[in-house]
């Protein structure tokens, strides 16, 4: 059975499109969702055009863009050439306010594990399998070791992936995430750095790792 989906012309397209909510900030971690994705929020939107901007440079094409997903999910990333999908799932490791720090000391790798362990424990295997899941990682607090937190993942991880991506700052107007896979690698962690253009018509990508 065929089910409608909804998703942008292009990656440029989706781009403008989710500008200010980029922009905005708070959107992204509390904005409504948008019904006409789906469902899909302003983050997972952001962060799943992030994960396609990245493979895309990877591969040398522009294979790789996203959908909403009719049946309930955050998201579908779908492969043109291969007609294949990821269908995602999302999950937010929040920043703390000043009184939770004192209380929540733990490091940001710790935080990024247990926001994995909260989405596998919703359903197992039932309900990860065949899943990537995505971390938005929006938080301060020092540094995190993508290498460590992916050796400290559960063995029986369930989901088929791992991703993360979080934003390392906006520099003269240019917004600059890191897109990292945590799962399904071997040694050390891809780790890509998507530099969005300040009038948000471009943007480049680099492999950093």
């Amino acid at each position: 059975m065929k089910y409608p989906v909804r998703r942008f012309k292009n990656l440029g397209v989706g781009l403008k499109e989710l500008e200010p909510f980029v922009r905005d900030g708070q959107h992204l971690l509390t904005g409504k969702p948008f019904k006409r994705l789906g469902g899909m929020r302003s983050r997972e939107a952001l962060a799943n055009w992030l994960i396609c901007a990245a493979i895309n440079f990877e591969q040398k094409s522009e294979r790789l863009s996203f959908t909403s997903d009719p049946v309930g999910g955050d998201g579908i990333i779908f492969d043109s050439e291969t007609k294949s999908t990821w269908v995602t799932e999302h999950v937010l490791v929040p920043r703390l306010r000043p009184n939770e720090s004192a209380k929540n000391p733990k490091d940001i790798g710790t935080r990024i594990l247990e926001a994995v362990a909260l989405k596998k424990g919703k359903g197992g295997a039932a309900y990860a399998s065949g899943k990537q899941l995505v971390v938005f990682l929006d938080t301060e607090g020092g540094p995190w070791f993508p290498n460590r937190v992916a050796r400290e993942l559960p063995e029986k991880l369930d989901f088929d992936d791992v991703w993360l991506v979080a934003l390392q700052g906006v520099e003269e107007g240019e917004y600059v995430y890191n897109v990292v896979e945590l799962a399904a690698s071997e040694g050390s962690c891809p780790i890509w750095r998507v530099r969005i253009g300040k009038h948000f018509n471009t943007w480049t990508v680099a492999r950093v790792q």
